[in-house]
Parts: structure tokens; C-alpha cells; sequence
């Protein structure tokens, strides 16, 4: 999520700076760390320089993990400075695209929801919906927020409640109902001169902040580190005190579906997936004073990925591809015999 920190506790314009000069250092970290130095310039009010730091990204669309995602970034921050007619066209053309990533879509739902576009808001709520609620199980995590933003506007427009909207009662634990979160009410009750109103409207605000809260603090994801089949060969060729931990490419693929399948069963949540490469091994390594060829050097390594936002949801969404980079779908590669309901939520602005 984007930090949060109001703006007269941090100098955002300061931290945006330290952020770019991170990803200079870091390249292969370089997307999430420019989106959260962009988040920063937002809220430093710098609204063109964060626009320049999505165009800065999206100049190489084809090398990032979230293009949908700093679009959607990108349109809903240029709206914010009369910039209109360019960010809807940013927006109709995420919505033609039909990422299967939520994130994107709640992004550019909400930017019309900002501006009153309530119907607009409500349609690409239920597009997003209709595309990534295929299955009868539960709804991964990371798709709560379209139905909670469904939810909100559909409350805001006075419609009747339908399935998705009984479905999004069900997934939410707040004390306080998604009904009275998303009273329309709620927005006269905040100028009435009644306490008991007032009062009222401050247990409704502190228990969605709460909740909020609990989103946010989700831990990072339980990781489990992937050596693609040539960095694998590389690491052995330098390394092949590995090689017992390592005996072969197939062995290790195994290995990490199998984990993964093993902690999902035994609750284990917000489980994923780092890749690794060699040179960002070796790196770490001597940034450790260690030896690459350590065993107890990987978990940290994979740890380290993890929190600086390289870890990708286990399993993947349902229709997309096999985690392994075969090209195949998850459903006809390493998910072929089962498909855990498992997932973590991966936000570039966390």
C-alpha cells in the first residue's frame, strides 16, 4: 500500500530522493522501489514528479512485473492535477486490457469513485469481479477490495444487495458491519452538531481504520527461494558445495511445490515465491561476510528478496501462468494434481 504517514512527520520529498537512489543501486528491485518513491512525491504534493517516475518505469513496460499496475498508478495520479481526459483514457485502456491482477483494478475503480463517478465505479468494480471470481472456493485475499469497493458503491448508489455483495459480508470481520461502514449516512453524520451522531461515526471511522490497519501489517510472505534452470547451472559451476542441496533442476522445481503445498496444509498463510538470480547471491553473500556456498546463507537470502518486495503470490491466480516459467498454465504444470486456495497480497506500494 502507499505509505500513509502524514506529510508534517516525514519529509516525503526526502524519502522519494533516498528511494531513487536505492533502486540505482539495486536494479532488479528498481519497479517497486520507484513506485514507492512516487507514492512519496504524491504525497509530498510533487504530483508531475511522481508522474515522471511512472513514465520513467513504463518507458520499459515489457521488463516490469505490474505494467497494469503503475498505469493505474500513473491515471489516478494525474487526475489528481486536472489532468482528466488523458488519465480516463488510461483507465478505459486497463479496463479493455482485463489484467488478472486486482490491485489494478481497484486502483482505477477507486480514482472514479474519488470523482463522483459512482455507475463508472460500480461497472469496473463488477468487470473485476466477473473476471477474477471464477471459482466456487473462497476469493483469494488479494481480491477482498473488489468486493469491499463493490460493496461501497453499490451501498452508495441504494442497491439492493446481490450475491458478491452477501459474499463480501461474509469475508469481513469488523465488529461494525460493511452496511454501516458504507452508509451513505455517514457523510451528513460527520457536520451534525448531535454528539451521540458524532460519537458514532468515530466507532464506524476507528474500526475501518482498524481493519485497515490489518491489512497492512500482514507479515511478509512466507518464501521459498526458485533458481531458474540457467542460474541454477551457474550457481553449481561456482558453487558446488550447493550441489547437495541442489541435486538436479526437476528435483528442485519439486521441492518447492511440494513445501509450499506442505505449509499451505499446515496454515502457514501469505506464502510465495523469490527468484533467484547469481549475481544478486553473490552480493548478498558478501554484504553477509559469508560464503555463497553456506546452506544456511539461502533461507536468509530468500527472507531478504521477501521484504524488499520480490516475492510473488503462491499459487498463482487461477488461468495464470505456472510459477516455474515453463510457459504452461499453473493448472497443467506443478498444480496439475492440486491447486491450494492459499495466495498472498503483493502490492509494488507496500
Amino acid at each position: 500500500m502507499r505509505p500513509d504517514t502524514p506529510a508534517e512527520n516525514v519529509d516525503h520529498t526526502a524519502e522519494a530522493a533516498r528511494l531513487e537512489r536505492t533502486a540505482g543501486l539495486y536494479p532488479e528491485d528498481a519497479e517497486a522501489l520507484l513506485l514507492r518513491a512516487a507514492a512519496h512525491l504524491e504525497l509530498s504534493g510533487d504530483r508531475p514528479a511522481a508522474t515522471s517516475l511512472y513514465d520513467r518505469l513504463l518507458s520499459d513496460a515489457a521488463s516490469l512485473d505490474a505494467p497494469h499496475l503503475v498505469r493505474a498508478l500513473k491515471a489516478s495520479n494525474l487526475w489528481e492535477y486536472d489532468h482528466e481526459a488523458e488519465a480516463r483514457a488510461i483507465i478505459d485502456g486497463i479496463r479493455t486490457s482485463a489484467p488478472r491482477d486486482p490491485a489494478p483494478w481497484v486502483i482505477v475503480a477507486e480514482s472514479l469513485e474519488a470523482h463522483d463517478e459512482l455507475e463508472a465505479a460500480a461497472e469496473t468494480f463488477t468487470e473485476a469481479a466477473a473476471l477474477l471470481l471464477t471459482d466456487a472456493g473462497d476469493p483469494p485475499h488479494a481480491t477482498h477490495p473488489v468486493l469491499f469497493g463493490r460493496h461501497r458503491v453499490r451501498r452508495m448508489l441504494g442497491l439492493a444487495h446481490d450475491d458478491w455483495d452477501t459474499l463480501a459480508d461474509s469475508l469481513h470481520t469488523s465488529p461494525v458491519t460493511l452496511d454501516e461502514l458504507h452508509d451513505p449516512k455517514r457523510v451528513w453524520s460527520l457536520g451534525s452538531d448531535n454528539p451521540a451522531e458524532l460519537q458514532a461515526e468515530i466507532s464506524r471511522l476507528r474500526a475501518e481504520l482498524g481493519a485497515y490497519r490489518e491489512a497492512l501489517s500482514r507479515p511478509f510472505p512466507v518464501a521459498v527461494l526458485h533458481w531458474p534452470a540457467p542460474e541454477l547451472a551457474e550457481l553449481l559451476t561456482a558453487h558446488p558445495d550447493l550441489a547437495t542441496e541442489y541435486p538436479s533442476h526437476e528435483d528442485h522445481l519439486s521441492t518447492i511445490e511440494s513445501s509450499l503445498r506442505e505449509l499451505s496444509t499446515s496454515g502457514t498463510p501469505n506464502l510465495g515465491i523469490v527468484t533467484a538470480t547469481v549475481p544478486s547471491y553473490e552480493a548478498f553473500a558478501a554484504s553477509e561476510g559469508s560464503s555463497p556456498g553456506d546452506l544456511t546463507l539461502l533461507p536468509q537470502y530468500a527472507t531478504t528478496l521477501a521484504a524488499r518486495g520480490r516475492a510473488v503470490a503462491w499459487p498463482p491466480q487461477r488461468g495464470a501462468g505456472c510459477w516455474c516459467g515453463s510457459g504452461n498454465s499453473y493448472a497443467g504444470c506443478h498444480g496439475a494434481t492440486h491447486i491450494p486456495t492459499q495466495v498472498i497480497e503483493t502490492d509494488p506500494r507496500a
